[in-house]
């Protein structure tokens, strides 16, 4: 069992504190029917202080079980460990709300009563079935989780296998002709090229943007063998920007993009800088007002909406072509 099914949220915690104050009136109304020599108003508080300790002690033994027992014990005892915690949950905390009740004015009959003990009982096996559904409710609402990380996953893996595998090609090419002309420059090409693909084959999806601006510069030492040095790049980033995490070849796809659709057979100046949380990727060459998300572009549009954070914009701003990663905070 993954860890996904021991984990309980915040939000599934509210969700028990709910149904707890839930019990908490249906035990008021126990009470009533039964009797007991308690003022309406003594019912009620009885009920939710029972309630509140049910939960408190759900809440204490459920995380000591999650944390120290269930992880050091083998699995087919998990559920026999979760549905005796469960029991003990109500029957303590039925037991403590007791105590604590019966130390104010409110008390009215002996703490130590064989009653009181066969009603922690009751109340204990009412948590067992309530922890029964719970864990069938928190279980499946996990499972379903997993499947959708798993699918999302999947798709972002699909994307970034989508990338243009032309650049490879090119480079390769460009590594080809450099053997008959400069050997050095062919021999660091070709470990330039390694490096590329080194980092590019690593499972993280997000990574730096240090990590990133350093793929951006493997790069574009690579394309300069066919581009005779005339793509430069400044960076404008500070160093705590550079913790930042970007989807993985976001950047070098902006780039690259740049290249394609922006050199005109003389130098390119491409800027990468960092403003207001955005990562804005510009450069000085040919500018289109109809812009189209082709492959590329619709890639990284996509990968930044499924992993939710943030979006792909761009502008024309003193002539030059702007494209912009609009990170969430």
């Amino acid at each position: 069992m993954t860890s996904v099914k021991l984990k309980i949220s915040l939000k599934d915690w509210l969700y028990i504190i709910l149904i707890g104050a839930l019990f908490g009136f249906f035990i008021s109304l126990f009470f009533f029917f039964i009797n007991v020599n308690l003022k309406e108003f003594e019912t009620i508080l009885f009920g939710v202080l029972s309630a509140v300790s049910i939960s408190l002690c759900s809440f204490l033994l459920i995380t000591l079980s999650n944390d120290y027992i269930l992880p050091k014990v083998d699995e087919k005892f998990w559920y026999l460990i979760s549905f005796v915690f469960s029991f003990l949950s109500g029957f303590f905390g039925f037991l403590i709300s007791f105590a604590l009740f019966s130390l104010g004015d409110f008390a009215v009959i002996e703490f130590i009563s064989p009653f009181w003990f066969y009603i922690s009982t009751i109340i204990g096996f009412f948590t067992f079935l309530i922890g029964l559904i719970l864990h069938q409710f928190v279980s499946m609402k996990y499972k379903n989780e997993s499947i959708k990380n798993e699918v999302l996953e999947a798709k972002i893996k699909a994307l970034e296998n989508e990338l243009n595998p032309h650049f490879l090609f090119n480079a390769l090419n460009s590594i080809s002709e450099l053997i008959y002309q400069d050997q050095k420059k062919a021999e660091k090409a070709t470990l330039d090229l390694s490096t590329f693909l080194r980092n590019a084959i690593t499972k993280d999806t997000l990574i730096s943007l240090e990590s990133e601006i350093k793929m951006v510069q493997t790069y574009l030492t690579i394309e300069n063998i066919r581009f005779e040095d005339n793509i430069k790049v400044t960076i404008d980033i500070n160093n705590n920007d550079y913790e930042v995490l970007v989807p993985k070849f976001s950047i070098q796809l902006l780039v690259e993009n740049a290249i394609k659709h922006g050199y005109t057979q003389k130098e390119l100046n491409i800027n990468i800088k960092v403003k207001d949380s955005n990562i804005e990727v510009s450069n000085d060459g040919l500018v289109s007002n109809n812009i189209s998300f082709g492959t590329g572009l619709s890639n990284l549009s996509n990968r930044l909406r499924l992993l939710n954070i943030g979006k792909l914009d761009y502008k024309i701003e003193d002539n030059k072509m702007v494209f912009i990663i609009n990170l969430k905070d």
